[in-house]
């Protein structure tokens, strides 16, 4: 009886759900005394580190070509929160998770509105020379070998999180994901942090995106094997109160001309 009495009283019980959008505006970047205004003729764009290098090469053929200015803001959301949640035309995200965290904080964008526009797969980054003749991820559970992954800790949003066990536990193989593990030397929580940890020496390899060792001199790309390589995006939304230039400029980023300077990169469609 009362086990019977239990379960009634579950079967009647509430479905709590905990979904993004009930916690639109709880950050602890959002801040509601921010009025959101970006129109001001200057096309602004805000986001993490990584797209933003081909972001600013496509920008300059655009502003070249249009005369109006793009400004592209990234680095640690922290650097930037305030004047995006004011005057930001264009949010951009690093991986799908990144954007889902971003607007959280930035409410005046329509998360319906998101749209995502090139992937790029990862990659390993090695030390310039390849000192220790890395050729794939086999070789990053070899003894003495030192890994460094990005991660956000539950505290920093960055589109590194999970891609090392997403990309060690690809086969199904329990082993390979503890063996990585075990040679991990390094958490950093943002790209920019785990390419301070391998260019500073103390890592010997650095499961990241194609975009990093392409841009930097002192570190160099070594491709996964097909059968490891995982794919993430980069996504854009668009202000509803951003200048009318911010969709010309968001429908250049998509054309084949802007492809062809974003592949230079690692990204692709």
């Amino acid at each position: 009886m009362i086990r019977s009495i239990a379960l009634a009283t579950l079967a009647a019980a509430p479905a709590f759900a905990d979904v993004a959008a009930d916690r639109a505006g709880t950050t602890d970047f959002h801040d509601p005394s921010i009025a959101h205004d970006p129109a001001d003729g200057v096309v602004r764009l805000y986001g993490a580190g990584g797209p933003h290098t081909a972001f600013r090469k496509v920008a300059d053929v655009w502003t070249e070509r249009t005369g109006t200015e793009v400004e592209v803001v990234a680095g640690p959301e922290s650097d930037w929160t305030g004047e995006a949640q004011a005057q930001a035309d264009i949010l951009w995200g690093t991986s799908e998770q990144s954007m889902t965290a971003f607007l959280l904080t930035y409410t005046a964008f329509d998360p319906a509105e998101v749209e995502p526009i090139y992937l790029r797969p990862t990659v390993i980054a090695v030390a310039a020379g390849n000192p220790l003749g890395i050729e794939g991820f086999d070789d990053l559970l070899a003894d003495g070998v030192r890994v460094v992954v990005t991660e956000g800790a539950g505290v920093y949003n960055t589109s590194g999180t999970g891609t090392w066990e997403d990309v060690a536990g690809r086969l199904g193989r329990l082993d390979d994901v503890a063996g990585l593990r075990a040679n991990i030397v390094a958490y950093a929580l943002g790209s920019g942090a785990s390419y301070g940890v391998i260019s500073g020496g103390d890592a010997d390899a650095w499961i990241t995106w194609p975009n990093w060792p392409l841009t930097k001199d002192d570190i160099e790309m070594v491709e996964l094997a097909p059968d490891r390589v995982i794919h993430r995006d980069v996504n854009v939304v668009l202000s509803p109160e951003a200048d009318a230039e911010a969709q010309t400029f968001l429908d250049f980023l998509v054309t084949d001309e802007a492809h062809a300077i974003m592949a230079t990169e690692g990204w692709v469609r």
